[in-house]
């Protein structure tokens, strides 16, 4: 036994071990490649040295306004420099980022603010008004008590200057004047413990349940090196971005792209003719959309598309099951797409429809049916099975015996900010329970039989029903209502409501009792979360009294997906 201790009896100490941070890849590729491009919008473009430089003066310009260690700083922004560069400055001032989805209402961004407690808001100058909203919201609440946030407004060339002046008159400070107060040789330190948190991210079912997804540096480092390996990505890959940066960290792609010493390519509004301009322009090898965004670039217009492409491009997809003639339809075009899955509780994407040489033998449709399996675990995520959800038993690898889709290992988020019982649920026995149910195929590959049962994902953002049942609830015609899921050729999934009145109506007055409700709807949540249909009639319930969602989601499917509208 001796010889075993003193195999391992060499503590770590200062020269052999350091917290593991993504912060040093910016450190490393400023000094690799300090004038190769790091990050293009429009007219203006940066290299890694400026970059890194205006990181550090970001950095510097919090610490000297006393924001460091268990501060949270909240950035409402698109595509643009200023949030890539948040990813760095935040955390090198010991802070904690809270990227905050643009598409919320001021209601749900004022309770994640409040709930965060952050003690800055960064937004960009287009989203200044819903900003000043939110903060309203919460001054109301707070009486007194209310602390209001340091205010930074993020001006942008290419919007109307007027939004810009009146963010500056109501007493915001302009992001680049606030990075003027840094020191660009700012001699940040990376965390003590590689535990500290890094980042923080909403799921939806905000407001019933807040679910702040709360990421550590350690997690960030490795998944930042994983999703490159995951995807064969080399150094000095061009990257666009249309996957926003606001989603689970733009999937670590933010953090990876500076280990791959990369280009950022920001995209403000995603259109097919914006993706394929940009490959052509600026030469993009990578980027990463929803099914939703892949279906856009496959269906546009002749004009808007410039085929063939160039040169072979990469686009990862996740955040819903890819349909596989989405997929067939890309790779007929050139795009080789790289199919992954995951949650914001992991990171992003933690598993990968990992490609086998064999399958290129494969007829181009088979290859999309294998290509449309949610595959195996990326090399950072150390556990990954569908199990029996009674027993905990793993399901035979027949494609057919479904089970929960869970998870273990360093690809796993710390927990939930403020919010155990939450927590509890999520971690039991040891696992991470997704609320995804799947099957395991004979070579191993699980895939999504069934989204957890109350999200609906429409373009890749997650809505949750609950929500939507709730403001329903409160429209006072409404006697009961049940959300689920249904097809729509545009967004994947759309919200569908089932809704019994409290007086019958007659049936030419349906339509205008729907419109009325989705009016209602719209003024009190995102506008992606109104419901694109509204049934009438009695909801079928158990012998409890619990609605039999089962049979709203098949009828939903009996009535096929919400068309396109022609206009």
């Amino acid at each position: 036994m001796a010889r075993a201790r003193d195999i391992d009896d060499l503590p770590k100490n200062d020269a052999n071990y350091t917290a593991l941070t993504p912060l040093w890849f910016l450190e490393r590729a400023a000094l690799v490649h300090p004038s190769r491009l790091s990050v293009v919008h429009g007219s203006r473009r940066y290299n890694w040295l400026q970059t890194y430089q205006r990181c550090r003066r970001l950095a510097s310009a919090l610490s000297n306004r006393s924001i460091g260690a268990g501060d949270t700083v909240a950035i409402i922004a698109p595509n643009i420099p200023a949030i890539y560069e948040a990813h760095f400055g935040v955390p090198m001032a010991g802070a904690v980022l809270n990227c905050v989805n643009i598409r919320l209402n001021a209601q749900t961004i004022s309770f994640l603010l409040g709930h965060s407690s952050s003690a800055v808001v960064m937004v960009d100058q287009e989203f200044f008004p819903l900003a000043e909203e939110a903060l309203n919201i919460l001054a109301e609440k707070g009486r007194g008590q209310y602390k209001p946030p340091l205010l930074i407004v993020i001006g942008d060339e290419s919007c109307d200057p007027d939004a810009l002046k009146y963010a500056l008159s109501k007493g915001a400070i302009e992001y680049e004047k606030f990075l003027e107060t840094g020191n660009p040789e700012y001699a940040w330190k990376p965390p003590e413990d590689e535990w500290q948190s890094i980042a923080l991210g909403y799921t939806s079912g905000t407001t019933s349940s807040p679910k702040g997804v709360v990421l550590s540096h350690r997690g960030a480092y490795v998944m930042s090196l994983s999703v490159g390996l995951a995807w064969g990505m080399n150094d000095g890959a061009i990257y666009l971005w249309t996957l926003p940066m606001f989603h689970c960290n733009g999937w670590c792609y933010t953090w990876a792209l500076a280990a791959f010493c990369g280009t950022s390519i920001c995209l403000r509004q995603v259109t097919a003719k914006a993706v394929y301009s940009a490959i052509a322009k600026h030469k993009v090898t990578h980027f990463c959309a929803a099914p939703v965004v892949l279906n856009t670039i496959v269906n546009a217009p002749k004009e808007d598309t410039i085929l063939p492409l160039p040169h072979v491009v990469h686009a990862m997809t996740a955040g819903a099951a890819p349909p596989p003639s989405v997929l067939y339809a890309m790779s007929q075009k050139g795009f080789r797409v790289t199919h992954t899955y995951g949650l914001s509780e992991t990171y992003g994407p933690s598993t990968v429809c990992a490609w086998k040489p064999e399958w290129d033998q494969l007829p181009l449709e088979a290859q999309a049916r294998m290509n449309a399996r949610q595959g195996v675990r990326y090399i950072a995520l150390e556990g990954l099975d569908v199990v029996n959800t009674q027993t905990m038993q793993p399901v035979p690898c027949d494609g057919k015996t479904v089970g929960e889709i869970v998870m273990r290992g360093n690809a796993v988020m710390k927990g939930y900010l403020k919010n155990p019982k939450a927590n509890e649920e999520a971690f039991a026995n040891g696992w991470f329970h997704s609320g995804d149910l799947g099957v395991k195929h004979p070579d191993g590959y699980i895939e999504v039989k069934d989204r957890s049962k109350d999200i609906i994902i429409s373009g890749g953002e997650n809505i949750s029903s609950v929500e939507i049942e709730n403001t329903l609830y409160q429209h006072p015609a409404v006697l009961e209502a049940s959300v689920v899921a249904r097809a729509d050729e545009r967004w994947g999934e759309s919200p569908c409501a089932f809704v019994g009145l409290k007086v019958k109506i007659d049936k030419d007055k349906e339509r205008e009792m729907g419109e009325d409700i989705m009016k209602f709807c719209k003024a009190r949540m995102p506008a992606y979360w109104v419901p694109k249909s509204v049934v009438f009639g009695e909801l079928p319930k158990t012998a409890t009294g619990k609605i039999q969602k089962n049979l709203l989601r098949a009828k939903a499917k009996e009535m096929g997906p919400v068309k396109i509208s022609k206009l």
